[in-house]
């Protein structure tokens, strides 16, 4: 079941203009020297002084200026646990598992139906997920590697699935059916939480590995609903869902279900089969309404791809994703309804 939390509050203090980004930043779909997960067990817990810092944030327009919006946090809960994380086993590089459990989406009445209609393509070359009529959450790395944004985040572009048009019902030689075609919708701004940029989180942490982008002209789709991330053992057999673009193949939308194999705080760690491109999709789970028979799907987390770590010495890798907490949550709906009163129980 869904359980209503309540959420702290995200109340800005100030804005104030920077100077314009450089754009001039390679887009890198597979991070190296991240915190991982023995990185994350020494973490000391944030204070309220340093939630403040972390979770102040850029904001980037469509004609290249930059603002910086100062906040404070109300009703936050410190957890005294730390980022704890439990030991399990190293492994050796893949993207995909033993056997390759995705499954590309063919079928029309699937591709342009929720859940799968709710998936988009980023420009830079990632995923990302509709989460109102116009905003979209993906990964903050694929738009800014921590020090400067991307090349090709200066004109950004979502793009929203449609499937092609056959013309007088007959079929061309050599195309497929299921193949979407997409709608390129600019980017009006874009919001990235300042614990992304190296400086202000030290090396940089995953934690923060997230964004949201406002669409200049809103969709009329059924978008996702937010919800906060449970634990592993509040999920039904530990298992998520996501759906994105992968690069290996090309133009088609990929689904995958797997279940997570261990958590902090802030990251879901997993063994889903998946390659970039996918990075910046939104991870969801079904789970019944309260007080009624009803199920519904809500964005838990954002996939941020394969990653490399030092692991006691040795070079490992895993497959990672940052969860919604109520503080994420709370910030997230804040970009997105321009006032907490939206997001007081999530």
């Amino acid at each position: 079941t869904w359980h209503l939390k309540k959420i702290p509050q995200i109340v800005r203090e100030r804005t104030f203009s920077l100077d314009s980004p450089k754009f001039e930043a390679k887009t890198k779909l597979e991070l190296n020297g991240v915190c991982g997960i023995e990185c994350q067990r020494k973490l000391p817990v944030p204070s309220l002084s340093d939630l403040k810092n972390l979770l102040s944030y850029e904001t980037v327009f469509e004609n290249g200026t930059r603002t910086l919006t100062e906040v404070n946090v109300l009703g936050a809960v410190l957890d005294p646990a730390g980022n704890k994380t439990t030991q399990r086993p190293s492994r050796k590089k893949r993207q995909i598992y033993g056997t390759d459990s995705r499954f590309s989406i063919y079928d029309k009445r699937f591709m342009t139906n929720f859940p799968f209609n709710t998936a988009v393509k980023i420009s830079t070359g990632c995923s990302g997920i509709l989460v109102s009529p116009k905003h979209v959450l993906t990964a903050a790395h694929c738009l800014h590697n921590g020090k400067d944004y991307v090349k090709g985040s200066k004109r950004l572009r979502v793009g929203l699935m449609k499937t092609k048009s056959r013309g007088n019902g007959r079929k061309r030689k050599g195309t497929s059916d299921g193949m979407p075609s997409f709608q390129w919708t600019r980017v009006k701004s874009t919001h990235i939480p300042k614990g992304w940029f190296k400086g202000v989180s030290g090396d940089i942490a995953l934690d923060y590995d997230y964004a949201v982008l406002e669409l200049k002209r809103p969709h009329k789709r059924k978008y996702m609903e937010l919800g906060i991330s449970p634990t592993i053992k509040m999920m039904p057999r530990s298992m998520i869902h996501f759906s994105g673009f992968d690069n290996d193949r090309s133009g088609q939308l990929v689904y995958r279900f797997c279940s997570i194999s261990d958590e902090s705080n802030d990251l879901f760690y997993q063994y889903c089969d998946a390659e970039p491109g996918s990075t910046g999709s939104g991870i969801y789970l079904r789970l019944k309404e309260p007080n009624k028979k009803k199920w519904k799907r809500k964005i838990i987390a954002v996939y941020s791809g394969h990653q490399w770590v030092d692991i006691n010495g040795e070079q490992q890798d895993y497959n990672v994703a940052v969860r919604i907490t109520p503080l994420k949550y709370a910030q997230i709906c804040f970009w997105i309804h321009g006032n907490d009163e939206n997001c007081t129980q999530g």
